[in-house]
């Protein structure tokens, strides 16, 4: 059923088309038809270069919102239209841009993992894994990091000579994961190696061989033949799980599972691919502009 599903996709990405970008944390079966898969920015940034001028992402909408960011002129379809992310919608932009007003010398950095909304009031973007080398090179002292307080503080702790203020909001899928979740699997798992994304709290992360993102947790895995406890969605630790059978790979906790990221599935994908289901990404033109003007000032900063 899966591969026949999986066929039918493929012959339709030719007669379309059509490229699939699919987030690191989707199914094995939609990374096995994804042109390109990765962590949400490296997807956005990819696929400028895609000549397919249909691009489906399979992921939730501020992905896909980023991926069209970037390339205005491609057609951007998110195949499950409620899949969104409950962190990149907890400010509102209004709020953000009455505390610039307020606050003129203070700098808002915003993670990617937000609206473009957010982004069009923000000064910078930052990566999971670029956000603490971008906030040491802004000239700025006082920050205003948003959305994320659990990223923010890891960032607060890698670069003490900033004023760093973050925002009331985390991701709830990494913040229900406890310091106690840590202690008992490290008891019950000596020697593995825990990996933690900085979205978990700070009491988790003091924990971790290796804190990072996506990206990096894959890579270190990759790098090293210890066994592993993987703080973050479960779906990289299947991932793992599948490219090294030998070794074990355990969630650091049953929680760590984001349903908005698993609501996409086979037949989401093909139904978006006939047209049937799914929607087409639309972006205002001036807040594109001022959203990507935050983009490009985080590939600056981060070169």
């Amino acid at each position: 059923m899966i591969s026949d599903i999986q066929a039918k996709i493929m012959q339709l990405k030719k007669e379309k088309d059509i490229a699939i970008l699919a987030h690191s944390y989707q199914s094995p079966d939609i990374l096995e038809i994804a042109d390109l898969k990765g962590d949400s920015f490296k997807l956005s940034a990819d696929a400028q270069s895609l000549p397919q001028k249909i691009l489906l992402l399979c992921g939730v909408r501020f992905m896909a919102e980023t991926v069209k960011t970037l390339s205005p002129e491609k057609t951007v379809i998110l195949p499950v239209e409620n899949a969104t992310c409950p962190m990149a919608e907890m400010i509102d932009p209004k709020e953000v841009a009455a505390y610039k007003r307020d606050h003129p010398e203070c700098k808002v950095v915003a993670y990617v993992n937000t609206t473009t909304e957010l982004k069009a009031v923000s000064d910078v973007c930052v990566t999971s894994s670029s956000a603490v080398q971008i906030v040491s090179r802004m000239e700025a002292r006082d920050i205003l990091f948003i959305p994320d307080q659990n990223l923010g503080s890891f960032v607060r702790k890698n670069c003490p000579d900033k004023n760093i203020i973050t925002w009331n909001g985390c991701c709830p899928v990494h913040d229900k994961v406890t310091e106690k979740d840590v202690l008992e699997m490290k008891k019950r798992y000596p020697g593995y190696k825990l990996l933690v994304h900085p979205e978990c709290k700070p009491e988790v992360v003091k924990h971790a061989d290796y804190a990072g993102s996506t990206a990096g947790i894959l890579s270190y895995a990759r790098n090293t033949d210890a066994n592993i406890l993987v703080g973050t969605e479960k779906a990289i630790a299947d991932t793992l799980a599948l490219e090294f059978p030998q070794r074990q790979f355990v969630p650091l906790s049953k929680r760590l599972m984001c349903q908005d990221m698993r609501i996409t599935n086979l037949v989401d994908v093909y139904r978006a691919m006939q047209g049937l289901s799914g929607c087409e990404i639309q972006i205002e033109e001036q807040t594109r502009l001022k959203a990507k003007n935050a983009i490009d000032e985080m590939i600056r900063l981060g070169q």
